[in-house]
C-alpha cells in the first residue's frame, strides 16, 4: 500500500460508520491481518480514566459534570498512545470512534502531520438506518476484547458466550430501537460531513456494509490496495 511516509509503510486509517455498521466486526480483522493498533476513542478514555492519568483526571472531571471531553483531551490521548505503544509506532493505527466532527478530523490531521504519520485512508462502512435498527436489536459484545456477534446474523458458537474465552456476552443497555435512533440522528449530523472531509483530501472508501461480514472485508482489503 502506498504510503505518504516512505519511512513508514505501517496502516494508518480511520474507520468510519453508524452503529451497527460493523466496525466492531472489521476492526479485530484489521488487527489480525496487519498488525495495528485498535484505537478506540472509548477504550482509550476508560483506560486513561482507571490508570488516573494526567489526562484521564481532566477528562474524569469534566464527565463527572456531565460534560463531553474536549476535543484537545481526545487528541492527546491518541498523540499519546501513538507516540509510546510499540505496536502504533510498528504496525500502525486502526482509528474508531473518532473523529466524529469536522474540527476534530482537523485537529487529529494536525497532530499527525507533527507526528509525521498522516492517515492513509478514511474508510466508511455505509448501511440503511432501518437495517441497523434488526442489527443493533440483536447485537451481542464480549466486553473485554469488543468482540461483536448478533443473536441472528452472526451467533456465538455456545448461547451467550464468547468463541474465543468461553465468557458470557452482554447485549448493550443502549443497544434498543429508541436509543439507537438518537444515537443515528447525531451521527447523521455531526459525523457525516467528516465523509466529505476525507473525500476532498482523496482518502476516503465507501463500503456497501449491508452485505455479509466476508464480503464487506474483502471489499475493505480491496480498497487499501491488497
Amino acid at each position: 500500500m502506498s504510503s505518504e511516509n516512505n519511512n513508514n509503510s505501517a496502516l494508518r486509517m480511520v474507520l468510519i460508520g453508524p452503529p451497527g455498521a460493523g466496525k466492531g466486526t472489521q476492526a479485530p480483522n484489521l488487527v489480525n491481518k496487519f498488525g495495528a493498533y485498535h484505537l478506540s476513542t472509548g477504550d482509550m478514555l476508560r483506560a486513561q480514566v482507571s490508570q488516573g492519568t494526567p489526562l484521564g483526571a481532566e477528562a474524569k472531571k469534566i464527565m463527572d459534570k456531565g460534560g463531553l471531553v474536549s476535543d484537545e483531551i481526545m487528541v492527546g490521548m491518541i498523540k499519546n498512545e501513538l507516540s509510546t505503544n510499540p505496536v502504533c509506532q510498528k504496525s500502525g493505527f486502526i482509528l474508531d470512534g473518532f473523529p466524529r466532527t469536522i474540527p476534530q478530523a482537523e485537529k487529529l490531521d494536525e497532530m499527525l502531520q507533527d507526528l509525521k504519520t498522516p492517515l492513509q485512508k478514511a474508510v466508511e462502512l455505509k448501511v440503511d438506518d432501518e437495517l441497523l435498527v434488526s442489527r443493533i436489536t440483536g447485537r451481542l459484545i464480549h466486553p473485554a476484547s469488543g468482540r461483536s456477534y448478533h443473536k441472528m446474523f452472526n451467533p456465538p458458537k455456545q448461547d451467550m458466550k464468547d468463541d474465543v474465552t468461553g465468557e458470557p456476552l452482554i447485549q448493550r443497555s443502549d443497544d434498543n430501537a429508541e436509543a439507537l435512533k438518537k444515537r443515528l440522528d447525531s451521527y447523521h449530523k455531526q459525523t457525516e460531513p467528516i465523509v466529505d472531509y476525507y473525500k476532498k483530501k482523496n482518502i476516503w472508501a465507501g463500503i456497501d456494509a449491508a452485505q455479509n461480514p466476508t464480503k464487506v472485508w474483502g471489499d475493505i482489503i480491496k480498497c487499501l490496495g491488497f
